[in-house]
């Protein structure tokens, strides 16, 4: 069995075999801990915090085909959610490869290959799997036209787009010329047209990325994200309590926000170490799983 098919799960079945459990890692002092290298996420203001709406904290990849979906599988979620509403989605940023290059010229899925000892044969038929359940949900994977690289300028322009209300239309920009038209998105010039397409000044976007800016941002979220224990990517913290790892089905994504919804207002605890297991990977416990989805070892 392939990753990717281990990756598959039962939707008729999700909502009763999903179990979300707070893991020792994800535990109220752990995330305090947080709070002191990030002021504005996990604040530890005390039993207000955990009242009112549902936040999740998601990390993510700009350069993982994953994280792709599973943010798409989250849209849809909400898109049926109930309390939609009174939901607040914040994004984060993670690199699975930071010492990348800015652009590399060998294809992607023989990068790939070699990283996991995968021969090009199986690594192109988990590709053209991985585009099939993309379209599902209406997304173009041109997995073969993938250009790889760093992604540690682009998730500056992002947090540069946050700062400017434009954060949406800017990375979904960015995503979609990385992930369906073949755009080197770590090449600052294109990097800087995708971000004007998104609504940005192009000028402005070349000018801080010759700057140190947002950088900060980038590096703390990551070390956020290490500080809880998250070792794989998409990564969703679901109200500082519930973690979903992996693209899931968008019936895991409902039935954790159902989950979460209805536990609002009690504070985390921890719990015994464990696991929060779905179609797309394991993060915690006794189990392990490599970055963008894969489970390791």
């Amino acid at each position: 069995m392939t990753a990717l098919q281990k990756r598959a799960i039962d939707a008729e079945s999700a909502q009763s075999n999903v179990t979300f459990k707070i893991e020792d890692r994800l535990t109220q002092r752990r995330l305090a801990a947080a709070a002191a290298a990030q002021q504005a996420l996990f604040n530890d203001a005390g039993a207000d915090a955990y009242r009112g709406s549902v936040i999740i904290d998601a990390w993510s990849d700009l350069v993982c085909p994953f994280c792709h979906v599973g943010r798409r599988h989250l849209e849809l979620a909400l898109e049926q959610f109930e309390h939609a509403d009174e939901v607040e989605v914040t994004w984060h940023s993670y690199e699975l490869d930071p010492q990348a290059p800015a652009v590399l010229d060998e294809p992607v899925i023989e990068v790939v290959g070699r990283k996991y000892g995968v021969g090009l044969d199986e690594i192109r038929a988990q590709h053209r799997t991985m585009a099939e359940q993309a379209a599902e949900v209406g997304l173009d994977f041109q997995w073969e036209r993938l250009r790889g690289g760093s992604s540690h300028d682009a998730h500056r322009v992002i947090h540069y787009a946050r700062s400017l209300d434009l954060e949406r239309p800017v990375t979904e920009r960015i995503m979609r010329g990385w992930y369906s038209e073949g755009r080197a998105i770590g090449d600052r010039e294109t990097l800087a047209d995708l971000a004007a397409d998104g609504g940005l000044d192009r000028d402005k976007v070349l000018a801080m990325l010759d700057s140190d800016d947002f950088g900060i941002d980038v590096r703390t979220d990551e070390a956020t994200a290490r500080q809880i224990g998250i070792q794989a990517v998409p990564a969703f913290v679901l109200d500082r309590k519930y973690l979903v790892s992996g693209a899931q089905p968008v019936e895991t994504f409902l039935a954790g926000l159902q989950q979460a919804y209805d536990d609002r207002g009690t504070a985390p605890t921890p719990r015994e170490s464990g696991c929060a297991c779905g179609g797309g990977g394991c993060g915690g416990g006794g189990g392990s799983a490599d970055v963008c989805g894969r489970d390791a070892g």
